[in-house]
Order: structure tokens, then sequence, then C-alpha cells
């Protein structure tokens, strides 16, 4: 069931969207088809009934005159893809006509409450337009309700003589149809919106971390957090610069987005969060936004999965791809920054010397620092690189992370 609605949705949106239009356009474009499709067969089943019950009456002329204008504005609508070219006739066609279908059959009773499709009118443009919009048509829906009112003795003298049976399915079917193309109608609508909520939601996660995230829904207006225990790991493609002159500009793409896609399932894999890239830097923090104990053994083992899934990727590719990849472990502030594009980050001191531990680093190698090796060294094979010359600092005892012990 779901797969043949998923072929009825994409086939009505070839036919109604351009490629063009915005998720929230093609949205209202087969909404609307989806509507006025449902009315335009109705007004044929119901000027074929009032025909084969009424005959050739003025009720007839008026309700397959629906069927034409709505018609007309179908293939026109077909022919352009314009949005406005089938609301506006198809608004002002379900406002007025089954009004002037109720007058001509005799008022309220003879009709069987016909004017109740006018509803869909307002109904409509609540969805379809903005709210004062739609407060101008529901306002135009009771004028035309109120003059219904007052001269509906009038209009009984128009009436013709029916069986209770028939004045009963009139009633009937003028309650069913409209409450099935509002069902139908918002069924469609609901579903593309959460399809388009879940797409948002999708979105915002790979911006920001699931936590972060559900605190900015919830309000919360300035995120800052402070962390005391977090290990930051920073990867860099050695020779990127040189490897970017050789390439052309969509091979570098290719290659990026293999390595970092790569990349990126292996930080979900470890339940780590990646922060962001920087050219061909990829920044990854574990312990935040959420404390976890083995944060520091679970930045290692993604490391060593990173340096040999990038020498898969270069095999698979055919070009040289070598990694720095360096990890550092302390306290970090973190917080999300920007009003229009929201970004999470975290900064102080730990960051900064991871930093260094990548781009001071040794092709292949993983660079660890003293805290961070401390904890490491009883279950992973590490081994001491010495005291090196870190920029901005004094110098530093740092090791390599080598592999995991047996």
């Amino acid at each position: 069931m779901h797969h043949m609605l998923s072929k009825i949705r994409a086939h009505l949106e070839r036919v109604a969207t351009l490629e063009t239009d915005t998720f929230e356009e093609r949205r209202h474009k087969v909404t609307l088809l989806v509507l006025v499709g449902i009315c335009f067969w109705a007004s044929i089943i119901w000027g074929t009934m009032y025909l084969a019950i009424l005959g050739p009456t003025i009720t007839v002329s008026i309700t397959y005159g629906f069927t034409f204008v709505i018609g007309a504005a179908l293939l026109v609508f077909f022919a352009t893809k314009r949005f406005a070219l089938l609301l506006y006739p198809f608004f002002l066609m379900i406002l007025w006509n089954p009004i002037a279908m109720q007058w001509s059959l005799g008022g309220f009773a003879a009709s069987g409450d016909l004017m109740t499709w006018s509803i869909l009118a307002p109904f409509c443009a609540l969805m379809f337009q903005t709210a004062r919009k739609a407060v101008w048509w529901f306002c135009a829906y009771l004028v035309l309700l109120a003059i219904s009112l007052a001269f509906d003795d009038q209009f009984q003298q128009l009436a013709l003589p029916l069986s209770h049976r028939t004045s009963m399915l009139f009633f009937g079917m003028n309650i069913v149809g409209p409450s099935v193309a509002i069902f139908l109608t918002m069924m469609y609508f609901v579903n593309a919106f959460r399809r388009e909520h879940e797409r948002s939601e999708a979105l915002l996660l790979n911006i920001l971390p699931a936590p972060i995230a559900e605190r900015l829904k919830e309000g919360d207006e300035v995120i800052a957090d402070a962390h005391r225990d977090v290990t930051i790991l920073f990867a860099d493609i050695v020779g990127f610069t040189k490897l970017a002159e050789e390439k052309g500009a969509e091979q570098l793409v290719v290659l990026l987005n293999a390595v970092f896609s790569s990349f990126d399932r292996l930080t979900a894999q470890y339940g780590l969060e990646k922060i962001k890239t920087v050219g061909d830097a990829y920044m990854v923090a574990a312990g935040a936004p959420e404390p976890r104990p083995d944060h520091i053994e679970a930045t290692a083992n993604l490391a060593l999965d990173m340096r040999a899934e990038a020498a898969r990727v270069s095999e698979g590719l055919g070009v040289p791809l070598s990694l720095r990849i360096g990890i550092n472990t302390g306290p970090v502030v973190a917080g999300v920054i920007g009003e229009r594009k929201f970004a999470y980050d975290l900064w102080g001191d730990t960051v900064n010397t991871a930093s260094r531990m990548e781009s001071q680093g040794v092709k292949d190698c993983i660079q660890l620092t003293e805290s961070t090796y401390q904890r490491l060294k009883s279950t992973f094979e590490c081994e001491e690189r010495g005291t090196i010359a870190i920029k901005g600092k004094a110098e530093m005892q740092t090791y390599f992370l080598i592999g995991r012990r047996s």
C-alpha cells in the first residue's frame, strides 16, 4: 500500500511541479491537485445524478459549468505548472458554484445542504495562503451563507417535488463528499509535512549533535558548556595542496567526499561527534556534548580505523593518500555560535594542542600528548617519539599510537 501511494505521489509530482520548485511549492501543488481532482470528478458524478433524477434543469447546467471551468483550469495548470492559475479558479468556483446549485434546487432542505462544499474555499486558503487571506474567504462564505438563510423561503418555491429517499440521498452525498475531500487532502498534506519535518530534522542533526539540537528546539538561546574531560582528534591529508594542484575540481571533490564520508561512518560507528571539516582537516570530539568514560579509547580506535580507511580509499582511487593524526585530552568549552547558520564548536588549550599534534606530526602516524598516552598505554601499543618543540607552546613529550594490544 505504501509503495503504491509513493508511486502515485511521484507521478503527481512529475505532472504538477517544476524542477525549480522548492519542497513547499511541490507540496502545495500536489495537495491542490489532489483536492481539485476530487472535486472535478465529484462534479461529474453529481451532474450525472441530477440529470438522471431531475432531467435537464438549470442545476445540471450549473454543475457541469463547474466541471468545464475546473477542467479548463487543470489543462492550463498542466501546461504552465503555475499554482495561481489553478488556485483562484478553484477557490471561486468551489465557493460560488455549490451555493448557486443550492439556490436552484430550492434551498437547504431540498438540496441536502449542498453549500457544505463551499467551506472548502476558506479551508484550503488556510493551507495554501496566509491567515489574513483565509479570513477574507471565510467572510465571503459567511456572507453567502447569510443570504442563503435570509432568502431560503423564496428559494424553496423553486424546489421540485422529491421523495424523502432522494432528499436523504442528496443530504448524504453532500456530507460524505466534502468530508472525503477534506480527509484525503489533509492526509496527503500532513504526510507531506511529516516528510518535510523529518528531512529538516535529518539536516539539523547533520549540523548539530542531537542533544544540542534538542536544547535549541526547546528554546535555549545561549548554549555554552564546560567539559572537564574530552578527547579531541584532528586528521589532515598530507600534501593536500600539491594534490589539489594536480587534480581537477571534480576529481578533488570526489576524493575528499570518499575520504570524509568514510570518516563520517567510522565516527558514527564509535558514537563520537564530528565537529567540522576545514579544507582537508577533519575534527572529532569524544566526551562532548555527552560525557562518556571510554572517550579516549574510542578516539584511539577511531584514529587507527581512519588510517586504515585512508589506505583503502587510496588504493581504490589510485591516489597516494596519507594522513597525519593528532590527539589530545583535557578540558574544553563547547557551545553554539551563529544566528542564521548554527555551528557547534569547541575551544580551549586542549583543542589547540590537539591541532598542534596533527600539524607537527609525522606522515601516516598518530601523535599523542602525554595526558592521552598515560591513559592509553595499558590497552594500546604506543611508542615514544620524544620531546618536540610545539609552536606557541613549550617543548612537549609526545608519543605515537601504534595499535591495539592483543
